[in-house]
C-alpha cells in the first residue's frame, strides 16, 4: 500500500518538465548523467530513521521518463 501510494504521489511527474519537478521537490541531493546520457536527478531524506531514494530520470527534452524510489515509506 506504501509503494502504491508512493508511485502515484512521484510518478506524477512521469511526462512532466524538469521545471515542475524543481518547483515543487527542490534542488534535487545530487545529479547525474546516467549510463544511457540522460540525467539522473536523486532526492534523499530520512524517515523515522530509515534512508529514502527517489531517482527521476530526464530526457534530452527535459522531460521526466522514469520514477523510481527505495526505501521510502
Amino acid at each position: 500500500e506504501l509503494t502504491k501510494n508512493e508511485n502515484i504521489k512521484y510518478g506524477k511527474f512521469v511526462g512532466k518538465k524538469i521545471n515542475v519537478l524543481k518547483l515543487e521537490l527542490g534542488k534535487p541531493t545530487e545529479d547525474f548523467i546516467g549510463e544511457n546520457g540522460n540525467k539522473i536527478f536523486v532526492y534523499k531524506s530520512k524517515k523515522y530513521g530509515i534512508k529514502c531514494e527517489r531517482n527521476f530520470e530526464i530526457n534530452e527534452n527535459n522531460i521526466v521518463i522514469s520514477f523510481t524510489s527505495s526505501g521510502c515509506i
